[in-house]
């Protein structure tokens, strides 16, 4: 049964379970057979654990009947000062994913409003994210717009 969700900030302590929805949600991007991860999925738990445990990355998850189904986080991407205009950070939103059972209920909007009111109530001048062609929908109902001025150069690796 699936019980209204609740919204909270991640903690430190939500590494293990943040770490196998990750890559949950990295296994969805592949079709047939999906290759043998090269990392194991303690690596990211504690990669998680501690940049959620000194703030260099925020994160809130959804919680339905006592069980973590999504997560969104954020990412302040710092901006040099500037005597002529603002310099406040910008927000990278990433890594957001709702398990499939919970899918279009709601549970991504409240995910992303929690984010908007963080950045709101911080002050950010701007969020940002790269949508999958999936997400693509929800960020523009949420209020994403295209960006005007922002180029990629993708770098071959």
């Amino acid at each position: 049964m699936i019980t209204h969700p609740v919204i909270r900030p991640a903690r430190p302590g939500d590494a293990r379970v943040l770490a196998e929805l990750r890559w949950a949600f990295k296994l969805e991007d592949h079709e047939g057979e999906p290759p043998r991860p090269h990392q194991p999925v303690e690596q990211a738990e504690d990669w998680l654990r501690d940049r959620l445990g000194d703030g260099r990355w925020l994160a809130w998850v959804a919680e339905s009947g006592g069980q973590v189904c999504g997560h969104v986080f954020l990412h302040l991407v710092e901006r040099m000062p500037d005597p002529y205009s603002d310099s406040t950070p910008l927000g990278y939103v990433t890594n957001f994913y709702v398990t499939p059972p919970h899918r279009n209920r709601g549970i991504g909007t409240g995910l992303l409003d929690a984010v908007k009111r963080h950045a709101r109530s911080t002050r950010l001048d701007t969020l940002i994210v790269w949508p999958s062609e999936r997400s693509n929908l929800l960020y523009r109902r949420s209020g994403f717009l295209p960006p005007e001025e922002l180029l990629e150069l993708p770098l071959e690796t």
